[in-house]
């Protein structure tokens, strides 16, 4: 359990007095930076109160720092991940749940039904939200969804802003009480797509099953032995891998569907219509056939996008947030180019080992790396499953992978209302053009290359960590802070 009161205050006021000292900033200027009294910053430093959480971006911007280092107390050599042994199965990236975050409504939903399985008799549950599950938790119905899975236990849910010294950005802490008496406790993280951890207990899923955690490795190994990445899947999980990404081939394709069929105004109070099916029908007589291109294409992608913002059944690829490229590139060219299923499980496969290296190497989290860990891995995933479906060598899907992340970098996370709509429905679209434009890249310049997959990998990790806490699945800035519906042009 975390520690409270007077005592973590003062830690987190010696903070502030230390990095005042190392940068030779006055306890009068450093007032005048944040915009507050030099009472309020004395009381700080003293731990008679904490400051809120703008106060605290406002720290870490004037000392240079992301959110991470400051609670912390890490510099930028402690940013790298540590050497990772192999790759989780295939299975562990795509998760078939709904909507509308793996992070904040797939990750707490598990991490709830784990708690409750080892507290039956408990008659009272208190739940309390960190970080960006605290600031974007009602926006994404992360109350909502703990509350149902602890449903008929009496639940109650705290959002506490105020700690940053957590183990990750989507930290949430259960109790358990039976006759008003505390029987159990638990400390987890949502880690993206679906995933969690939870202190003192090994989760079975993590266990690596691939031999290789880098591209290059992954590529060695294939040529080695004259293998496309899919034979490596093969290979490595068994050939019932087949039918459980022909569950999830057949769920991508019944979302667009769904999505395509389904009008009206998205929930959560931000207004926005649905507009894929729309956008799928307005064709026109002189529609070039590059255009129509574009506009199916990105039908598809906001079908997706709407039903996961709407709460329907989607499959992470690899979030619930960016669920919508992978699906609707392979959806439009399989009904281009006649593809069968499995031409399109294959796709699939090669795409989950894309996935799978950033979510081992980096994250796929947008509360620890930004968007670019989200729209990012899935437009490459997206690229190495169309240089599948085009029979390209290893090096053009390795190009083509690392230019859709490449030109991702820095992409923030700072949705408004904390809902998974406005940018992340549209960016879905966007994102999956992108990945076309990738793949015609890598026809004719692969042997020009001079960055590595496994390089841009890194890159972005370590972007994703520089990136302010307002950038970070946080809606404290960007849009998130600017927008204001009784603006016009901003609705």
């Amino acid at each position: 359990m975390f520690g409270s009161g007077k005592m973590e205050n003062r830690s987190f006021g010696k903070k502030i007095a230390a990095l005042q000292k190392q940068h030779g900033i006055t306890k009068t200027a450093l007032a005048d930076i944040l915009g507050v009294s030099v009472n309020t910053l004395s009381n700080w430093e003293k731990g008679e109160t904490t400051p809120s959480f703008d106060a605290i971006c406002n720290l870490c911007s004037a000392f240079h720092l992301s959110l991470d280092d400051f609670a912390f107390g890490t510099g930028a050599q402690e940013t790298e991940k540590e050497p990772s042994k192999g790759l989780q199965s295939i299975r562990q990236m795509y998760k078939i749940g709904r909507g509308p975050s793996s992070s904040h409504t797939m990750g707490p939903e598990k991490i709830c039904r784990i708690f409750k399985a080892k507290n039956p008799d408990a008659d009272k549950i208190k739940v309390i939200l960190y970080g960006s599950l605290a600031l974007t938790g009602r926006g994404h119905g992360t109350d909502r969804i703990v509350k149902e899975t602890l449903s008929p236990i009496d639940t109650t849910v705290e959002f506490d802003f105020s700690k940053t010294d957590l183990p990750h950005p989507n930290t949430m802490e259960l109790f358990a009480y039976k006759n008003e008496k505390l029987r159990d406790s638990m400390l987890a993280c949502s880690i993206g797509g679906g995933e969690v951890t939870i202190k003192g207990m090994k989760m079975a899923e993590s266990k690596p099953i691939y031999e290789f955690s880098t591209f290059k490795d992954i590529a060695d190994h294939c040529r080695k032995n004259d293998m496309r990445i899919w034979e490596y899947v093969e290979k490595t999980e068994g050939s019932d891998i087949w039918d459980f990404l022909g569950e999830v081939w057949d769920c991508m394709r019944d979302c667009i569907k769904e999505g395509l069929n389904t009008e009206g105004i998205l929930p959560g109070g931000l207004g926005v219509s649905r507009k894929a099916g729309f956008l799928f029908r307005q064709n026109h007589i002189d529609e070039s056939p590059e255009t129509r291109e574009n506009r199916i294409v990105c039908a598809y992608a906001y079908a997706v996008g709407e039903q996961n913002a709407a709460g329907g059944r989607i499959v992470t690829a690899p979030t619930c947030g960016a669920s919508g490229v992978l699906p609707a590139v392979m959806l439009y060219f399989q009904k281009k180019r006649g593809y069968s299923d499995r031409e399109i499980e294959k796709a699939l496969a090669t795409a989950a080992i894309i996935g799978l290296l950033v979510k081992t190497n980096a994250s796929i989290s947008g509360a620890e790396c930004g968007c670019q860990a989200e729209i990012g891995t899935a437009c490459s995933m997206t690229a190495a499953a169309l240089g599948e479906l085009f029979g390209m060598s290893l090096e053009q899907i390795e190009y083509a992978a690392e230019n859709a992340i490449e030109h991702h970098l820095g992409l923030t996370c700072d949705p408004i209302y904390g809902l998974v709509q406005i940018p992340c429905i549209e960016r879905n679209a966007v994102a999956a053009m992108r990945s076309i434009n990738a793949i015609n890249l890598a026809n004719f310049l692969t042997a020009t290359r001079k960055i590595s997959l496994d390089l841009i990998i890194e890159t972005m990790y370590e972007t994703g960590r520089d990136l302010s806490a307002k950038y970070r699945e946080t809606s404290t800035g960007g849009m998130a802070k600017l927008y204001h519906p009784n603006i016009k042009g901003n609705s």
